[in-house]
């Protein structure tokens, strides 16, 4: 892939009107999806293969596939602008920089399961972003591209921005839905998922910004266009957000495929000042930490996951040789702790513990014994245990981090120990049940 499709519009001038969207074949794909059966729109999504660019890599053509179609109940679309995964800005920078081509991708899903009205659920804390959508939602309508009659057809819909107040538990779809409905962003149990109970308890489909935009070009271009890009089970363009120790940090354009070292080296300019690189997480905080040796890995869903981590939303973090990677590990560890709705007893009093721990390993104060409560700790906490996968987000940094630099956490508790005398008693190793008081 050349050209740039998803950030085709980045650095053009008034990028983020109609006219500049229009001028670039915007809203043609919704002319023509609106000529075809749904049915038919769903199976070139399919075709395209494109998978969920929020973190979880579902089939977004699979997931339409299942909203019941002969349901008497109204149908609801929500696009997931909800971006507060740490390391992650790509939606961001997709709604700053063309947000027609969101809202086209839209318009195309509602028509294909059905949906007469859309909510972009949108992170509270980007004012400017939501302001940008409503404005291009104003001029959508003005032109009979969204509202009543679009292009003179039969379809309607209606589109809605709802802000978000600020929880990172409502990225998750079904906390999404519970805000939506004006009650506190919990994650409900699944089943039943919400394409066939969801939001008003009704179908519903939720589908990530950067998904979303990648609509119109696969309506545009066909499915098997979209296909040949990237690999074989991981195709499309994809966007990474690179943060940390590199020269030029930013949003970046690329096949599925390419290798993290292409992004490192050959986009961002390689590592600020010349240091070496020590440590990435490939995909958003909740992705397990990879050591600088794997830097080969190619960047697609299956080759992450091989690798031992996930590839997730494409937020690459990068940590040099400075890095402390205890310091690291209760900086992520804090931010889910926080975060955490508090319904689970695993992910509430676990990430607080392993917060507390960590943070006295860093101070000094670290026992034997540590270690392997923070191994108990993530392995009780990540197996299927919570309710949503924020269980699994903050286990799994600690799992990995344990994993490729425990001899960094191993070190700090062995300074403490040589300074402080071993004054309080050991209690005897407990079992994983006794631990958790089940």
């Amino acid at each position: 892939m050349t050209e740039p499709i998803l950030l085709r519009a980045r650095g053009l001038k008034n990028s983020r009107s109609l006219v500049t969207y229009r001028k670039l074949g915007g809203y043609k794909a919704l002319e023509k999806t609106l000529k075809m059966a749904p049915g038919d729109v769903i199976e070139e999504v399919k075709a395209s293969g494109v998978r969920g660019r929020g973190g979880a890599g579902f089939p977004a053509g699979v997931k339409w596939g299942f909203v019941p179609r002969d349901s008497t109940k109204p149908k609801y679309m929500i696009c997931n602008a909800d971006e507060s995964e740490p390391g992650t800005f790509k939606d961001r920078e997709l709604i700053l920089v063309d947000p027609h081509m969101v809202l086209e991708g839209i318009a195309i899903a509602s028509y294909a399961i059905g949906a007469n009205t859309a909510y972009i659920y949108i992170r509270g804390e980007f004012v400017e972003e939501a302001k940008i959508l409503t404005k291009a939602i104003g001029e959508a309508k003005r032109k009979k591209y969204l509202g009543k009659k679009i292009f003179g057809s039969e379809y309607d819909l209606e589109v809605y921005v709802h802000r978000g107040a600020g929880a990172y538990i409502c990225g998750e779809e079904t906390a999404l839905i519970e805000s939506i409905e004006g009650k506190r962003g919990l994650p409900r149990l699944k089943p039943p998922f919400p394409a066939v109970v969801g939001l008003f308890g009704c179908p519903t489909v939720v589908n990530n910004v950067e998904t979303l935009a990648c609509v119109p070009h696969i309506l545009e271009r066909g499915g098997a266009w979209f296909a040949g890009i990237g690999t074989e089970r991981s195709t499309g363009p994809k966007l990474f957000c690179v943060s940390g120790h590199v020269e030029r940090p930013g949003v970046y354009e690329a096949p599925l495929g390419i290798t993290f070292r292409e992004i490192i080296e050959e986009f961002c300019g390689g590592m600020r000042g010349g240091t070496k690189l020590k440590a990435f997480i490939p995909g958003g905080s909740s992705a397990p930490v990879m050591p600088a040796d794997k830097i080969d890995t190619a960047a697609d869903f299956e080759s992450v996951a091989q690798a031992g981590s996930m590839l997730g939303s494409g937020g690459l973090i990068v940590m040099n040789e400075t890095v402390d990677m205890v310091w690291a590990l209760e900086n992520l560890l804090l931010f889910y702790a926080h975060e955490s709705c508090g319904q689970c007893t695993p992910c509430r009093e676990g990430s607080d513990w392993a917060v507390d721990i960590v943070r006295r390993i860093r101070r000094g104060g670290g026992r034997p014994g540590d270690i392997e409560t923070l191994h108990r700790i993530a392995r009780f906490a990540s197996q299927g245990m919570t309710i949503c996968p924020l269980g699994d987000a903050f286990c799994g940094p600690i799992a990995s981090f344990l994993e490729h630099f425990g001899h960094e956490f191993e070190e700090a508790i062995s300074r403490a120990s040589s300074v402080i005398s071993n004054a309080l008693p050991i209690l005897p190793v407990q079992s994983d049940r006794e631990l958790f008081g089940i």
